[in-house]
């Protein structure tokens, strides 16, 4: 995360669900990426009770789990403070649909959920709230959440997001860009979850 610019330092969290066995794996809070170690990822179950107890799980934790509560096409979420896209939540301004890659991967524009504390149960349902049906939303003055199907997916996102960013931040500075029409949004992100990749 920190390496790639998705987030400074130790921000940012990560975590997958075994839906099966109803435990979630989360990053542990303020340890750098980069030393951590498969056994470092802190194990807890849906109502966030430690399972391993090694180290203290992410202070986002309940932004995590009421995803996981509420969306159960979910099975991953990544949460980061990538620059460009958490310029568009420090402002408040949602990321346009410039580009078919953000309609394929989040399906719209990237919403701006109100803020709220971080760290608390109402940070996350303002999140889910903003987000509805798509993949990714922006938390005022904070930063990103992106979801996916699983961490490889859910990470593809936030990378999707920062990108769209970007081109738009870069766009305006060139010109006036034309945003998708809705229709089109639609039938691209229709087109990349039936279609794209080696479906079985």
């Amino acid at each position: 995360m920190s390496r790639s610019g998705m987030a400074p330092a130790t921000w940012g969290n990560v975590s997958a669900i075994d839906r099966e066995r109803g435990v979630v794996a989360i990053t542990p809070s303020g340890m750098a990426y980069e030393s951590l170690s498969p056994e470092d990822i802190c194990l807890i179950d849906i109502q966030g009770n430690s399972i391993d107890k090694k180290w203290k799980p992410s202070t986002e934790t309940p932004l995590h789990l009421v995803f996981y509560r509420n969306r159960p096409d979910i099975g991953a979420v990544v949460h980061t403070h990538s620059v460009y896209a958490t310029a568009f939540a420090s402002v408040g301004r949602e990321i346009p649909v410039l580009i078919a890659t953000l309609a394929s991967g989040v399906g719209g524009r990237v919403p701006v959920a109100a803020y709220q504390p971080s760290g608390t149960e109402e940070f996350g349902t303002a999140a889910l709230s903003a987000m509805g049906d798509r993949t990714a939303v922006l938390l005022a003055n904070h930063g990103v959440v992106a979801v996916g199907k699983d961490l490889n997916d859910a990470y593809t996102v936030a990378e999707l997001v920062e990108n769209a960013a970007k081109i738009a931040i870069l766009a305006w500075i060139i010109g006036e860009p034309a945003e998708l029409p809705q229709e089109e949004v639609s039938r691209l992100r229709r087109k990349y979850l039936t279609k794209y990749g080696q479906k079985g």
